[in-house]
């Protein structure tokens, strides 16, 4: 069954053939010039492109000057309509000058000689479309990864390490047109990259049913690819990843090296772009740091908007903890998220592992979340987090704790808010290190031991007598050792 197409010159209109203008079966000598375009071809526009575009093009009739001939899919007719077929009807008519312009027909199924047959494919031209349409789209979702329910815009907690990545993920599932292409987001693993295009997906899924959105690994870009080459299948795989309207691929760092991969993927970015349609795409680095990437690739990533997230704050990971106890609906002391949220800094990954993992030690032995359980259930996390302290990663987590800046560890202010977050930072180089009050002295913008002494007593005598500065102490310190 044949769908057709306009002529590939502007002198020719659409084909509307009627029964009575069917189309002739083309002669030897026709077939001959035939031939010889697919030889000019080839020369012309070289095997990669002819291999991938051209080869399949099969001459079917002949008739007023008209060569028609076809491929197997409305995809590729598009496709080569769009960027091959003014020189195609060129090469045509310098191969025969009775050739006055071709004409590109799909042929899905085996064309039917039949009056009969022909005439009910021309009653209802939609059905097959439609049908050749639902087909397309199930071999994308087939191709696509699952999306995470979770991973949603409201689950998604803002702060600034990620602020300019979901503004910018915001921006595209709002804005009526394309606001950049592609948009690039790199940061380290479990920062929120893989979330940010999941909520996407989900958004255009639900303002935008019609669209087909195909999210996906490199990885797995890379293995549907192979397994195309292998079963000389390429046209299939194209038509699959050149007729979404939004295109997601996560870590295409892992393509570096792959040049074969590579290449395909940069033509299948220029196709998408060159038909408006959206771009997305995470990696660990940024565009320009991608060892192992064909530089004309990295031009194309960093042509859009490049989003980096940066790794997570105190304050982040708080927000993050508290967000997850209240989805959770788990009863766990501020306390313990404090001391999560200061000890665990990898990721958001591991830090949601964490508070799953206590949560689910309390469900299951029916005892209630505390700093100590906390500390049992995860000391293989915490084992692994243990390392040397030092005086600047006690002034680090002091800080963070306090919300202040680093730089206030060792300055000279007097106030309440600066000095007594201070006193507790010598306090605790003082009971975690074997540094001198002396040298501990000098860790504080060069403090005599004195001072050191009495910021040491003062801590104490609070211990005692005010339990938010000895909850504060404990946080930080179980932070510190584990």
């Amino acid at each position: 069954m044949s769908e057709t197409v306009g002529a590939v010159t502007q002198n020719v209109k659409p084909s509307t053939r009627s029964l009575e203008d069917m189309p002739l079966e083309p002669s030897a000598d026709i077939k001959k010039v035939w031939g010889k375009v697919h030889s000019d071809m080839r020369q012309e526009f070289g095997e990669a492109v002819f291999r991938s575009w051209l080869k399949p093009l099969t001459l079917q009739a002949y008739y007023h000057g008209t060569m028609e001939v076809s491929v197997p899919t409305r995809f590729m007719r598009d496709w080569i309509q769009n960027h091959y077929a003014e020189r195609i009807s060129a090469i045509c008519s310098e191969c025969n000058a009775e050739i006055k312009c071709v004409q590109i027909v799909v042929v899905q199924n085996a064309i039917l000689d039949d009056v009969v047959e022909t005439q009910k494919a021309a009653d209802a031209p939609n059905a097959d479309t439609d049908n050749a349409d639902e087909k397309l789209r199930a071999a994308i979702e087939e191709v696509s990864s699952p999306l995470d329910q979770r991973f949603t815009f409201d689950s998604f907690v803002v702060g600034k390490p990620n602020a300019l990545a979901h503004a910018a993920a915001r921006r595209v599932v709002e804005s009526n047109k394309i606001p950049f292409n592609p948009l690039f987001f790199y940061g380290g693993v479990g920062l929120g990259k893989t979330h940010l295009m999941h909520a996407i997906a989900h958004m255009v899924k639900e303002q935008e049913p019609e669209k087909i959105v195909m999210y996906l690994s490199a990885e797995k870009f890379m293995y549907q690819f192979v397994r195309a080459l292998r079963a000389n299948d390429t046209m299939n795989f194209k038509e699959k990843f050149r007729s979404v309207d939004v295109l997601m691929i996560d870590d295409i760092q892992f393509i570096a090296g792959k040049e074969s991969t590579q290449e395909e993927f940069f033509h299948t970015f220029n196709a998408l772009v060159d038909q408006n349609k959206q771009i997305i795409i995470s990696a660990d680095r940024a565009p320009g740091d991608l060892n192992g990437l064909d530089e004309r690739l990295r031009s194309r990533l960093s042509w859009g908007l490049v989003a980096d997230i940066h790794p997570t704050t105190y304050e982040l990971r708080l927000g993050i903890l508290q967000s997850k106890r209240e989805q959770a609906g788990a009863t766990v002391p501020d306390s313990v998220l404090e001391f999560l949220a200061l000890k665990v800094t990898s990721n958001i990954r591991e830090l949601e592992g964490a508070l799953n993992r206590i949560i689910a030690h309390a469900d299951v032995t029916k005892q209630e979340v505390t700093l100590e359980s906390t500390q049992d259930v995860l000391q293989d996390l915490l084992r692994a987090h243990d390392r040397r302290i030092t005086i600047d990663e006690i002034q680090r987590k002091v800080a963070e704790h306090y919300n202040l800046r680093l730089t206030d560890m060792h300055s000279s202010r007097r106030a309440r808010q600066v000095a007594r977050p201070r006193q507790v930072a010598m306090y605790l180089a003082k009971l975690l290190t074997a540094r001198s009050l002396p040298e501990i002295g000098r860790k504080f913008g060069g403090r005599d031991h004195t001072t050191v002494m009495h910021a040491i007593r003062k801590v104490e005598e609070l211990i005692d007598a005010d339990a938010q500065i000895a909850q504060d102490v404990e946080v930080v310190r179980r932070a510190l050792t584990g």
